[in-house]
């Protein structure tokens, strides 16, 4: 009787080691953009996105440097920093909330779970209230992240010139994909 004890005890001080950690936390989250357009698609990633999940209370705050994405082409890379997101005006991009009905038993059971945050989205100094459907996956390495959402560069004051206007997607496609380690605690 005393060894089972001794093991159900090692097997939740083991448990509360691998999951009492509600602080999460990345300096090299990649966030990537894509838009189809007739002219030219535009695509650019960046691997430097910055986040902070707490699972304790559901909130959440990434950032992103603008100058950090990379396009595959340097002429659409210079265009983006200086005539669209004017970068060196409006350095980052943020995204502050909280993960909505956040179910933490079901995140440690394994597998990815579904989620929605809802926050204040700031593009190019423009802030609106967003809601964003990703998922939630606790790792041995830290907790995955991933989403998809759609952004409007009009929505934004991201002001497209009239001559390639019609040419240019309306929306733009954002996937965010963050393995977050665990924060040390104290």
């Amino acid at each position: 009787m005393m060894k089972l004890l001794r093991l159900i005890f090692l097997a939740l001080l083991l448990h509360t080691a691998a999951f009492g950690q509600s602080r999460y936390m990345t300096h090299s989250g990649r966030i990537s953009f894509y838009s189809a357009a007739p002219l030219e698609d535009i695509e650019a990633k960046s691997e430097k996105a910055g986040g902070i999940i707490d699972l304790g209370t559901g909130q959440l705050a990434f950032n992103v440097p603008m100058k950090s994405f990379v396009f595959p082409n340097g002429l659409m890379q210079e265009h983006f920093n200086e005539n669209y997101v004017e970068s060196d005006r409006y350095p980052k991009s943020t995204f502050v909330g909280k993960v909505l009905g956040l179910n933490t038993n079901a995140l440690q059971a394994g597998g990815p779970q579904p989620v929605q945050a809802e926050g204040d989205l700031t593009i190019h100094g423009v802030t609106h209230r967003v809601r964003v459907p990703g998922t939630l996956e606790l790792r041995s390495n830290g907790l995955q992240l991933n989403a998809k959402f759609n952004v409007a560069p009009a929505d934004y004051n991201i002001v497209i010139p009239r001559l390639v206007r019609d040419h240019i997607a309306k929306s733009v496609g954002v996937t965010v994909n963050m393995l977050c380690p665990p924060v040390p605690q104290p």
